[in-house]
């Protein structure tokens, strides 16, 4: 199984369902198997919240396989500029070549999806997940990544595979101390809709920006994240200070699982 992937290939969800549910507006059906994790990375199935369904979470494969592809592509990532900026240069604001790029051109246009997540892990651009960081927003969890989603059908056995992508953007100041040289694109609570519901691609394409670094706040973490199959709490404990200061630090900076995954008190 191969990754196409420049950045952002883990992240966690450790919320309630019904956390989840209140904070998207949304539902999580019964027949879905939400499991929270410490540690999603590429090829599990996650949560997603698509434009043609906005009212109910789906399970999807984190990394996506355009419809026209001849076998499964799994591109974890979808880039903001497209072939623009190949110095991923932090200032660039120019075109956003995503809109013309074969495996994203329709998906940015009519099949955008929310990705809910507490936070993300991050490697230094050098050193990847030798060196990770945990990054996180201040005050806010859950949150969306900007996706884009796609069904792929196996011409050999019928099977639809659903599938999807984040869109990354340059780096804002605090990705650039890790150093790296991407941010995945967060959007504001008040762009959600707009982005599953948008019509006009200068509107779309506006929202793909990176999230002001001073709503954000990171540590390092153990390399052990590199495993695909480790899960444990212990894998996002601080293995460093903070890389920005914090005069009071509450129980935002926390990921504790209360209550396992599928519990709902109603």
């Amino acid at each position: 199984m191969n990754f196409f992937f420049a950045m952002c290939g883990r992240y966690i969800l450790v919320q309630k369902a019904e956390v989840i549910e209140k904070t998207f507006q949304i539902t999580i059906p019964q027949h879905i198997d939400y499991q929270p994790s410490y540690n999603i990375s590429p090829g599990n199935r996650a949560l997603v919240v698509t434009s043609d369904q906005p009212r109910e979470a789906q399970l999807m494969v984190f990394g996506l396989t355009p419809s026209w592809a001849q076998k499964p592509m799994y591109l974890i990532n979808a880039r903001a500029e497209g072939d623009h900026n190949p110095d991923n240069l932090t200032t660039y604001s120019g075109a956003k070549g995503i809109i013309t790029k074969p495996a994203f051109r329709k998906p940015i246009r009519s099949q955008r999806c929310l990705v809910p997540a507490d936070a993300f892990i991050e490697g230094t651009t050098a050193e990847k997940l030798a060196k990770p960081f945990l990054i996180y927003l201040r005050g806010r969890k859950p949150f969306a990544f900007a996706g884009i989603w796609d069904e792929w059908i196996n011409r050999e056995t019928g099977e639809i595979l659903k599938s999807f992508a984040i869109i990354t953007t340059v780096a804002n100041p605090l990705l650039a101390m890790l150093p790296h040289h991407r941010s995945p694109v967060i959007l504001e609570k008040e762009m959600e809709a707009g982005w599953l519901r948008g019509t006009h691609l200068d509107d779309i394409t506006w929202m793909l920006q990176p999230y002001p670094a001073e709503k954000m706040n990171g540590y390092p973490i153990s390399n052990l994240i590199k495993n695909p199959k480790a899960r444990g709490k212990e894998l996002i404990e601080p293995a460093g200070e903070r890389l920005m200061p914090e005069e009071a630090v509450q129980g935002t900076t926390r990921l504790d699982l209360h209550g396992m995954g599928r519990y709902k008190f109603r």
